[in-house]
């Protein structure tokens, strides 16, 4: 479910989904408010659920895993779903898995130091999950071309500033 954000949250996740790194005065600074003001505001959409988590992006291919796959997981039955998914999360190499709509309830993008080890991922960690009836690897990344955040925000504000 939506929340109601007024304008000075749509600013503040305009400029942290830019760069979470940002510093909440400099933020302050454009918003024309104080920095404790950007710091309890950001700590109530941390509260609401709308701002999950900020992190570090690791890239991939620089730490040794040079595969990235797109597999559909098809499952035996819709009730075993939450116990796949929490095998699936003890995979260190998911790092996303969506429930879908169609032939699959899954869609999981794993990484693999190469395609041998995406096979004995395949073999020896997915295929062996009770509940799975059985995967299809779609494509083979061969480069990430760009990684970015919803800043769908920047817009809006700037909208609503052209308003004023």
């Amino acid at each position: 479910m939506g929340h109601v954000l007024d304008k000075l949250d749509k600013k503040i996740l305009h400029f942290i989904s830019q760069n979470a790194r940002t510093p909440f005065l400099e933020i302050a600074r454009e918003c024309n408010v104080s920095g404790a003001a950007i710091h309890q505001r950001v700590q109530k959409l941390m509260q609401q659920g709308v701002i999950r988590s900020s992190e570090f992006v690791i890239d991939q291919y620089k730490v040794g895993y040079q595969t990235c796959a797109y597999i559909g997981i098809v499952l035996k039955s819709n009730v075993e779903f939450q116990d796949v998914v929490n095998h699936i999360k003890e995979i260190p190499e998911v790092v996303e898995c969506h429930y879908t709509t169609g032939k699959y309830a899954m869609f999981i993008k794993i990484y693999a130091k190469d395609n041998r080890h995406l096979l004995r991922l395949l073999l020896d960690k997915l295929a062996v999950i009770p509940g799975v009836a059985n995967t299809e690897t779609f494509q083979l990344s061969l480069e990430e071309i760009f990684r970015r955040q919803l800043s769908v925000f920047g817009e809006e504000v700037n909208t609503e500033q052209d308003k004023n």
